[in-house]
């Protein structure tokens, strides 16, 4: 099955990048209405692995839910939190394999706290996959001004504790950072 939204961002690239595998534990922070990551991490982490579908808009998780129940997805877990603040989300410390922060980042106002509470989920050695926007495509995308730069996310992933690995386009107006915890 084929997403439209891989025209735009092809997950299976971000998840060879942080090596996404069968029965790891991964959260999708802000994870939309279509789930665009979520359901498709879930078939790769199989049944032995968790996918945390966090949001902080109840009908989006509403939505995921409900695809949920119609697809027999067992291995995602929808969560209702606030990325922006710190020690929130009730997935244990320590215990994602994987962080993706997807389209995201460029809305939020307190982009240190979510990078701050991704570093604190994450295990020793645990990557934080940040997607987001470099460019417009017609009427899609934030407005030039309020897309962030890369180089913002990575010192502030650095303050958090998590050190650059990899930093590649993820499509024609995406750019994909990955971060390892230290």
């Amino acid at each position: 099955m084929t997403h439209s939204g891989l025209a735009l961002i092809d997950p299976n690239k971000i998840f060879s990048a942080v090596g996404l595998a069968k029965g790891m534990r991964v959260a999708d922070l802000g994870c939309g209405r279509t789930g665009h990551f979520v359901f498709m991490a879930a078939r790769e982490v199989e049944e032995t692995g968790v996918v945390y579908a966090v949001d902080i808009l109840k009908d989006v998780l509403e939505n995921i839910t409900s695809r949920i129940r119609s697809e027999g997805y067992e291995n995602v877990q929808p969560i209702w939190s606030d990325i922006e603040k710190f020690g929130a989300m009730p997935i244990p410390e320590k215990s994602l394999d994987i962080c993706f922060v997807v389209n995201v980042m460029y809305g939020l106002k307190n982009r240190a706290s979510t990078l701050k509470e991704s570093a604190r989920l994450l295990k020793e050695g645990g990557y934080m996959a940040i997607v987001d926007w470099s460019k417009r495509i017609g009427p899609l995308g934030p407005a030039e001004a309020s897309m962030i730069k890369p180089e913002e996310i990575i010192a502030l992933a650095e303050e958090a504790g998590l050190s650059l690995e990899n930093n590649f386009p993820a499509g024609d107006y995406h750019f994909c950072l990955i971060f390892k915890k230290k």
